[in-house]
C-alpha cells in the first residue's frame, strides 16, 4: 500500500516541493537527507504549503502506545520553579538555590525561574527577536545553520535529526553563552 508524503528534493523548499509516494520499504534516512539539506527547517515546509506531515515525523506506534496508558486524570505536572531572591546576598540562600537548580537540572532537565532581575522589556524583547529570526527569508537563515562545533549561534531544525526515532517538529535558534558568548556581531542582525 502506498503512501503520500511530502518533502524537499531541492535546495529552496519554499518554491517547490516534491511529492513522493512512499511503498512499505520506506527510505527514512534519504527522507531526512533531503529535507537536513534544504537548510529550510519545518518552517520551510510550513511555508511551502505542505498538506500532510511527514513521515520522518511520525512516532513509531509502539511507542505512542507506550506512553499514552496514563489516564488525563491522573496527570499532574509542576515544573519546578527556583526564586533567585537573595542568590547574591546570603551564602546560604545561595546553596540552597545551587541545590535546587542541581536538583531540577537532574530530575527534569529544566525549570523556571523568578525574581531573575531581568525586566520584562528584555524578555520581550528577546522573544520578539527570536520571531524576527525565523520570519526572515531562508537565504539568511542558512548562515547559521547546523555546525555548533565551530559557530556560537546556529538555526538547527532537529538536534538528533539522524539518531532519534522520530523527527520532532521545531526550530531551534541555538546560542552557546557559556563560557564565551557570542559578540555581538556573531547574532543574527533582527535578534540583537
Amino acid at each position: 500500500m502506498a503512501m503520500e508524503l511530502i518533502i524537499s528534493a531541492i535546495p529552496d523548499i519554499r518554491k517547490r516541493v516534491s511529492i513522493v509516494s512512499l511503498q512499505p520499504e520506506y527510505d527514512r534516512t534519504s527522507e531526512l537527507k533531503a529535507f537536513d539539506e534544504t537548510k529550510a527547517g519545518v518552517k520551510g515546509l510550513v511555508d511551502a504549503g505542505i498538506k500532510h506531515v511527514p513521515q520522518m515525523f511520525h512516532h513509531p506506534s509502539d511507542e505512542l502506545q507506550n506512553n499514552s496508558s496514563v489516564s488525563d486524570d491522573a496527570i499532574h505536572v509542576s515544573i519546578p520553579l527556583i526564586d533567585l531572591e537573595g542568590v547574591k546576598e546570603d551564602p546560604g540562600t545561595r546553596r540552597e538555590i545551587v541545590e535546587k537548580v542541581r536538583s531540577a537540572s537532574e530530575s527534569w532537565g529544566f525549570f523556571q525561574v523568578m525574581n531573575h532581575g531581568i525586566p520584562v522589556s528584555v524578555l520581550v524583547g528577546m522573544q520578539d527577536g527570536v520571531v524576527r529570526f525565523f520570519e526572515q527569508d531562508l537565504e539568511v537563515k542558512k548562515f547559521f545553520t547546523r555546525d555548533t562545533r565551530t559557530k556560537k549561534v546556529a538555526y538547527i531544525s532537529n538536534f538528533h535529526l539522524y539518531s532519534s526515532p522520530a523527527a520532532y517538529w521545531n526550530d531551534t535558534l541555538y546560542c552557546t553563552m557559556a563560557p564565551d558568548p557570542p559578540l555581538p556581531e556573531e547574532l543574527p542582525e533582527l535578534s540583537r
